[in-house]
């Protein structure tokens, strides 16, 4: 086939072609406004039928495309009507000889002609003929359309006798092998007796006669006979004429407003060849196959254009054939408004290769062979732009489709459009986009390239998340670089234990009042709503440093700088402090912790993050990010808690006399004392906070394992501590505790040994506010005297341990 026609859609295949052309010298004008009036007539009803017949019209149609008419019927010329000025009855003889000479054109295919006379009048003209119309003038000629109606009628009886004697089984008779032009060469001296070669003939006659059908209304009956044709053609893999039997089985046909879509026969109807008849198929086969279930959905539609080109592309010399495909493909998308599909088509028809085909027009303009169609910049921006756009919509999912290599090309073409344009914005748009959806694809030294243009760009005009609109309407959106770094896991953290609000209990064992205005007592009900919702279990404090704690990685050849990196959040009013970090060259997880100060009271959302990476600046939503595991995003702020510094004016002690339950703060001093033994702890209480301490509970426990000692260890007065309270932010107050060791030795002869060997340990438990830490209480706890409090002990060496509450 000499020229891919651009103009064909899915529905020209069941369409009968007429070549509408002038003979000798006809106006341009004079032969347009009749062309007009014979296309208007696009289809007829058949008469006694409910069978509806298409005509397309083309006035230039190549004669050698009349060979692959076997191979798709819509092909053939199978109606000639020709338009002719002839002014005086000497010029008749030669009139009529050109319009035999153009009949020989498409003689082979033709089903009948029709020559349209203007000018003439006489004895010639009024004699009655069934080839020629003679007309006054072309402004008296008011049953051109008449006579139109009556040429069509005369194609359809020649197409009914061609389907009928193409349908009969006639058995004995040898079924000719159908061919296309460039296949006849390879079945020259082949085996005519062969199962495969007589399986090959009866799968491509089923097929054309199939197209028989389809051109004579025959809807239902064409998907039977490409049902069977599927059967025989796969068997022998016959892959040019499956792909085309595909393709018709699987396209829409437009019946008024009534569009059908039909499933290839191979995979839902079976039909039994004795359903078929001269006069199509029986009412209940009929009705079977028009139910709904042999309809196919729209993705099933182009996934049967997909594997149609596949077939194709099988043979290099069916480009055309190939290329026409992926037009009407494109075509169908566009009806449905799927611009990305579309686009992938497009993108395979690039690549096609059409040089096996000779030269000549194409309805584009230049040159079919060369490909070098004369470019319209204008329209090909705009749809660099659409394609562009489309690929944003995909909210950059992770998946990618289509050719990567094509679509890197696209955006850097774009890219050096909008350079010259001298836009900067757009050019920083346009990198941004490519190297957040192509990282994937890009070699080491294209990222480098890519990169290093990007931070050329954005030293004039920084990258920002404000969208972009074009002169012509088009609005480019933002672009988030959610790659540089790549996050795997986000995780909200709890505050220090030092600094975490815990649920409020005397130490005394008694409650506490939820009347007092200074003491938060949550009451936490959890419900499957808010485990969905990723509500954590833990509280921040209003003023009080929180932490996100972000696991990346860095997929660069190169370190990576990122600057300005914080968080993004919403519910309270939040004080991002962002910080900057620096990665290895493709390196594995780090551990990456962003820190704000909530400024109110409520329930915060952490909705993601922002970064600043090559001058562009990012903002990076947690639900835009494949495959990021996060705990939960939501958790309530609280209002702000006393803070409370414990010191003691004893040593530390370098060993733990109880471990830490984990809601307790506590540090441990040491001292040595003698039997009858009197020392003085000072412990001081500083307020490091902005909220005043308000009350003070103290308590004391001893830790033995010895139930036989006995003995007062511990006392101190509060109410001269509790008398400088409430403790103002910033001021200190002290707590004497006094240490006395007074035990007796009657009771056990061997106690000095055990208390030589075992020794005795006095743990006290942290002295703090209530409003910022509580402990909770022990059952083996003893309460304090407020004047004095005292506990059984041992002779010989004790260790007092006390923990002060850090600072921070």
């Amino acid at each position: 086939m000499s020229v891919p026609d651009y103009m064909q859609c899915a529905e020209d295949h069941q369409t009968l072609l007429v070549v509408v052309q002038p003979v000798g010298i006809v106006s341009e004008e004079n032969f347009f406004r009749i062309y007009k009036r014979i296309s208007s007539v696009s289809q007829i009803s058949v008469r006694d039928s409910q069978r509806v017949l298409y005509i397309r019209y083309r006035h230039h149609y190549p004669p050698e495309n009349n060979e692959w008419g076997d191979f798709q019927t819509h092909r053939k010329v199978v109606g000639l009507i020709t338009i002719t000025d002839c002014f005086s009855a000497k010029d008749w003889p030669q009139t009529f000889e050109k319009f035999h000479v153009q009949k020989e054109l498409y003689g082979s295919t033709l089903y009948d002609s029709r020559l349209l006379v203007f000018g003439l009048q006489g004895e010639i003209a009024e004699q009655p003929r069934t080839d020629v119309a003679f007309y006054p003038s072309y402004e008296d000629c008011a049953t051109v359309e008449k006579r139109i109606e009556d040429f069509i009628e005369s194609l359809f009886i020649v197409l009914e006798s061609k389907r009928l004697d193409r349908a009969t089984d006639k058995s004995g008779d040898k079924i000719p092998l159908l061919c296309v032009p460039f296949e006849k060469k390879d079945f020259v001296g082949l085996d005519t007796d062969s199962r495969h070669y007589k399986k090959r003939c009866q799968g491509r006659m089923r097929k054309h006669v199939g197209d028989l059908c389809l051109q004579a209304g025959m809807l239902q009956d064409s998907l039977v006979h490409y049902h069977m044709a599927v059967e025989f053609l796969r068997s022998v893999n016959d892959f040019l004429w499956l792909g085309d039997v595909i393709f018709e089985s699987g396209f829409g046909f437009q019946i008024k407003d009534h569009p059908l879509f039909f499933l290839p026969g191979a995979q839902e109807v079976l039909i039994d060849p004795g359903a078929l008849s001269t006069n199509g198929i029986n009412p209940d086969t009929s009705t079977e196959i028009g139910r709904a279930k042999n309809c196919l959905s729209p993705e099933d539609i182009i996934e049967k254009y997909k594997e149609a080109i596949s077939c194709y592309g099988k043979y290099k010399n069916a480009g055309v054939i190939e290329l026409e495909a992926c037009v009407k493909a494109v075509r169908v998308l566009a009806i449905q408004k799927r611009s990305m599909e579309a686009s992938e088509f497009l993108q395979n028809a690039v690549y096609i290769n059409l040089r096996q085909v000779r030269a000549g027009p194409s309805h584009w303009g230049g040159n079919a062979v060369s490909w070098s169609l004369e470019p319209r910049w204008n329209h090909c921006r705009y749809l660099l732009l659409e394609e562009a756009l489309c690929r944003r919509k995909a909210r950059f999912s992770g998946t990618h489709r289509g050719w990567a290599a094509v679509q890197m090309r696209l955006l850097h073409e774009l890219v050096y459009a909008s350079r010259r344009m001298g836009n900067p914005a757009l050019s920083v748009r346009h990198l941004s986009f490519l190297l957040q959806t192509m990282l994937d694809f890009l070699s080491d030294q294209e990222k480098k390239d890519v990169t290093q243009s990007l931070e050329n760009y954005t030293s004039k005009c920084p990258g920002t998340m404000e969208r972009i609109t074009l002169p012509d309407g088009l609005t480019l959106p933002p672009v988030a670089l959610t790659k540089l770094p790549i996050v795997r896991c986000v995780k909200l953290l709890s505050l220090p234990a030092s600094l975490r609000p815990q649920k409020m209990k005397s130490l005394l064992g008694q409650s506490v009042s939820a009347k007092s205005p200074f003491i938060y007592s949550p009451i936490t009900v959890h419900s499957r709503g808010e485990e969905r919702s990723g509500k954590i279990d833990f509280q921040w404090v209003q003023g009080d440093v929180c932490e996100v704690q972000l696991m990346v990685c860095n997929p660069m050849p190169f370190e990576l700088r990122v600057e300005n990196m914080g968080l993004l959040t919403s519910g309270v009013e939040f004080e991002s402090l962002p910080a900057a970090l620096s990665l290895p060259a493709e390196s594995g997880l780090y551990p990456v912790t962003l820190v704000g100060v909530p400024q109110t009271t409520g329930t915060i959302t952490v909705n993601g993050y922002h970064t600043t990476v090559f001058g562009v600046f990012s903002d990076c939503f947690l639900d835009n990010l494949p495959g990021v595991k996060t705990g939960g995003s939501t958790v309530e702020v609280i209002p702000a808690l006393p803070r409370l510094q414990i010191s003691t004016s004893l040593p530390r002690s370098a060993h733990s006399l109880q471990p830490s339950s984990g809601d307790e703060v506590s540090t441990n001093v040491s001292v040595q004392l003698y039997n009858g033994e009197t020392q003085h702890l000072v412990v001081k209480l500083e307020n490091i906070g902005m909220e005043p301490l308000e009350k003070l509970e103290v308590t004391s426990k001893i830790l033995t394992t010895k139930e036989k000692l006995y003995g007062d260890f511990l006392s101190w007065r509060l109410e001269e501590t509790l008398a400088q309270f409430p403790l103002q932010p910033g001021k200190v107050a002290t707590l004497t505790v006094c240490i006395k060791v007074k035990l007796d030795f009657s009771c056990q002869e061997n106690l000095l040994q055990d208390l030589s060997d075992d020794g005795i340990s006095v743990s006290g438990f942290p002295l703090c506010s209530p409003s910022r830490q509580v402990v909770r209480p022990r059952a083996d706890s003893k309460p304090a005297n407020p004047a004095e409090g005292s506990r059984p002990g041992d002779p010989g060496h004790v260790k007092v341990s006390h923990p002060p509450h850090p600072p921070g």
